[in-house]
């Protein structure tokens, strides 16, 4: 709408005799109540004007009809200008630009972003929070590079520590040389199980001690297996031979269940960083901290910053023995990857729990003087409940990964047999098909929510042929293609001589247009939840455009039958496109 914005500045220069810059005008989109498709808020030049909204908005409406072709007509409400576009520029947007092979082709920004997503735990499965972590982490990766980065995915892996040391001991004493092979039971899963068993025997324990007369607190010190567990992560720090061989052995299992699950899920990494290589890192840091006087040391020889004047508190680096805590390895590796990678822009997308570790670890680096510290976001996420309440892991009870998507297929699966429409499919197509709407579904559900924002996931509402879901959206891609097909379609621009757009048409155009749009302003807010919801608009739209036309195999005149399958090719290319970026397939036929 450049033409607009000109005319604007023409207008104001010409009529009142100011220069204004572009940034003062304001274009929206004419809402749906009154007549016109572009709005232009005149507040801001009745400054300049001496004249009311109203006289004002007038004034360049007048100007803006007798100077600028595409416009043809306005109205005025309040202090909002209304402008009519001719249809023949909506026509040459469409076959200019819309149905251009490189409207949908990305245009290369020359910067480089890294996001970190997924960082499980190597002693139990991912669960569903880990799933709207991988979803959204794999999705904003998508989004960027559509946006035109260069992306870089990668897995920060927490492969050591005390809760991977639970794991280990309660297998070595309850595991009775159970493997994955043996047991038939996924690797992530058997390292889960006994995760929880540690968790169980070690209740039992405190329980006996508490009865004994020790507090509880005391008690879960005092518990021999924790004792225990605590002795093998020293040992393990050590590079025990014994532990380090069941430490090995056991992550193994892990990764290959996790593979399997993140195939499952669609999503992927171009690097995996391990905690047991990094967590030593930031020591160095730490010196240069000391010596920049950023940090400072205590008498007991312990090193502190002091963010008290920036609203925090202040925040331990490194203990008085000389050991790191969590914000230690995280400033180390924060260099590591900018030292491996040397990116512009660094996402790390994890819960909202973690808010203000994020705020403590970017000023950190700030004050360090880290040039790259700017480029530093945290993608806070909220968590996810089901309706049966909130998900408790370490007791058991946490909603798996791998059943969630199981469910999925499997209610997409009765649904889609319920309506019937798939009794000429083979049975492999079939099960392709349940898998790409129950897996569809999912994403979309938990991927049409702003990341910011708890929610509630109910598989069931997820798997809907109709309202704002995945395979309402997945329907109406495959129903295009079944008219393209159908009608042979071959493109080729149409002759618009004798062609008038209805108003539906019109709202299609102007709707596609918008696609790059979205995709910038998604990106800008690292929200694939704009994608979502605009497809979302262009299916529901699609659809009302479909049942207002005539069929349109069967429509006579040549130029208006190759005009409407054109809409139909750029609508299902656009869903296509933005699908990919959520990570969605489409089928070609449901």
């Amino acid at each position: 709408m450049n033409f607009i914005v000109a005319g604007a500045i023409k207008a104001v220069k010409e009529l009142y005799g100011q220069e204004i810059a572009e940034n003062v005008i304001n274009l929206q989109e004419t809402r749906k109540e009154f007549e016109g498709q572009v709005t232009i808020v005149v507040f801001p030049f009745v400054r300049f004007s001496k004249r009311t909204p109203e006289e004002t908005a007038n004034d360049m409406g007048a100007f803006l009809q007798q100077h600028v072709d595409e416009v043809e007509g306005f109205n005025v409400v309040k202090g909002f200008l209304n402008l009519s576009i001719a249809e023949s520029y909506w026509i040459n947007l469409f076959n200019g630009t819309l149905l251009q092979p490189d409207f949908l082709a990305v245009k290369p920004r020359g910067e480089k972003v890294m996001v970190e997503y997924s960082s499980p735990n190597t002693n139990k499965p991912l669960h569903l929070g880990h799933v709207r972590n991988n979803l959204l982490g794999y999705s904003v990766s998508e989004l960027l590079k559509a946006d035109g980065y260069e992306v870089i995915k990668v897995n920060l892996v927490n492969d050591r520590g005390i809760h991977i040391c639970k794991s280990m001991l309660a297998w070595q004493k309850w595991g009775g040389g159970e493997t994955p092979e043996s047991s038939g039971i996924k690797g992530d899963h058997l390292v889960g199980k006994y995760y929880v068993v540690f968790d169980k025997e070690y209740k039992k324990e405190i329980e006996a001690l508490v009865a004994e007369g020790q507090t509880e607190d005391e008690a879960k010190k005092n518990a021999p297996l924790i004792k225990e567990a605590q002795q093998m992560l020293l040992k393990w720090e050590q590079g025990d031979a014994e532990v380090v061989g069941l430490w090995e052995k056991m992550n193994g299992w892990v990764y290959e269940g996790f593979d399997v699950t993140y195939k499952k899920l669609g999503v992927d990494f171009d690097k995996y960083y391990y905690e047991s290589n990094t967590y030593l890192l930031g020591k160095d840091t730490v010196e240069e901290g000391l010596s920049k006087g950023v940090f400072f040391k205590k008498e007991d020889g312990s090193v502190w910053i002091d963010l008290t004047a920036d609203g925090l508190d202040q925040k331990l680096v490194l203990r008085a023995d000389g050991t790191s805590v969590y914000i230690t390895q995280d400033l180390g590796t924060a260099q590591m990857k900018y030292d491996d990678f040397g990116m512009d822009k660094s996402i790390y997308v994890v819960g909202n729990e973690q808010d203000y570790h994020f705020k403590v670890l970017f000023l950190i680096l700030e004050k360090l003087g880290k040039s790259w510290a700017k480029g530093l976001y945290h993608l806070s996420y909220g968590m996810v409940d089901l309706p049966s309440g909130k998900m408790k892991s370490r007791e058991g009870t946490v909603v798996d990964a791998d059943d969630l998507v199981s469910e999925m297929i499997a209610t997409a699966k009765q649904k889609t047999e319920e309506l019937g429409k798939t009794n000429d499919f083979s049975e492999a197509d079939k099960e392709d098909l349940y898998t790409t709407i129950g897996l569809g579904a999912l994403k979309y559900f938990l991927l049409k929510v702003e990341p910011k924002k708890r929610l509630l996931f109910d598989p069931a509402e997820s798997i809907d042929f109709q309202g704002n879901t995945g395979p309402f959206i997945q329907y109406t891609h495959a129903r295009i293609k079944s008219l393209l097909s159908r009608a042979d379609y071959q493109f080729a621009a149409a002759d618009y001589a004798n062609i008038k757009l209805t108003a539906t048409e019109l709202e299609m155009i102007m709707l596609l247009a918008k696609y790059p749009t979205e995709i910038s302003e998604a990106a800008k807010a690292y929200s694939p939840a704009f994608i979502a919801n605009y497809l979302y608009e262009v299916a529901k739209l699609f659809n009302k455009f479909y049942h207002e036309a005539p069929p349109i195999i069967k429509e006579e005149d040549a130029a208006v039958k190759q005009h409407r399958l054109n809409i139909c090719k750029i609508t299902a290319d656009v869903i296509k496109s933005g699908m990919n970026i959520l990570g969605i397939h489409v089928p070609e036929r449901m």
